[in-house]
């Protein structure tokens, strides 16, 4: 018993009294309160649960692994096969080798030029270029071989020839390998954005009737002192796997239906 007279119970320190505000000194920091004991044992509790599910999880697919496999239920319809064969007697009749187109681009791409015109002279290469040979035709040969093996390139055949006193024709067959079709429409399309490029007048060329992609294209004159006048004419064509280029140059002025009838006539023998 102390002096008041109450009895202090067994175990239990009686509270402290709180600090006052004011006796704290300046610049010091409150004592953190003690941790309750509750939360921790709660923590490992949940820990030692996600273990058990993890663990559990692992025996469960070591115990499915061991397990032969189930085998799949048969088919309900066995004979799929499509597309399902005609009936005897129905069946269409094969392409003649006229009609077959791949058969006539198989074959020697150099009968598909058009021929010389009568009494116009050869010019240059009349049969097969070597890709180097059709590279070095370009501004950057290094960057135009590369681009076109990119585009899976198969084989060219070409055509020149001379006629009147200055014109100079030239037509190529640029074929690409099937497995890379996309490789002459691109191409073509490339030729075309270059032709309207260079073209001051702002023309964006003339569709070639009948080929769904392809421009012919007819520049204006160009003049400098001391030289003769220059007229071009291009057309770039696209049928399956063949771009079709067409060039004419000439002192004279280029007719229209020139470019447009070369073109027209060259797409219709492919």
């Amino acid at each position: 018993m102390n002096d008041e007279g109450s009895i202090p119970v067994q175990g239990r320190t009686p509270p402290a009294e709180a600090p006052d505000a004011s006796e704290t000194p300046a610049g010091a920091t409150p004592a953190a309160r003690p941790r309750r004991r509750g939360l921790r044992t709660a923590g490992r509790l949940a820990v030692a649960a996600v273990l058990g599910l993890v663990g559990g999880t692992a025996v469960g697919y070591g115990i499915q692994a061991e397990r032969e496999p189930t085998p799949l239920p048969p088919l309900n319809q066995p004979a799929l096969a499509y597309p399902k064969p005609l009936p005897g007697g129905e069946e269409p009749e094969p392409f003649s080798a006229a009609e077959d187109r791949q058969v006539k681009a198989e074959g020697d791409l150099r009968k598909l030029l058009l021929p010389r015109p009568a009494g116009a002279r050869p010019d240059g290469v009349d049969g097969w270029w070597s890709l180097a040979e059709y590279a070095n035709d370009f501004t950057w040969p290094g960057a135009a071989l590369e681009h076109q093996l990119q585009l899976d390139i198969r084989r060219v055949a070409v055509r020149s020839w001379l006629s009147g006193e200055d014109r100079s024709v030239s037509i190529r067959l640029v074929q690409y390998r099937p497995s890379s079709m996309i490789g002459p429409l691109e191409f073509v399309r490339d030729q075309q954005r270059n032709a309207i490029r260079d073209d001051e007048s702002g023309s964006l060329g003339t569709e070639v009737k009948g080929s769904g992609n392809g421009r012919y294209f007819l520049y204006p004159v160009e003049r400098k002192p001391g030289y003769q006048d220059f007229h071009q004419a291009r057309a770039f064509v696209q049928k399956d796997d063949i771009a079709i280029e067409i060039l004419v140059f000439d002192a004279r002025k280029i007719a229209e239906k020139d470019i447009r009838s070369l073109a027209e006539r060259q797409l219709e023998r492919l």
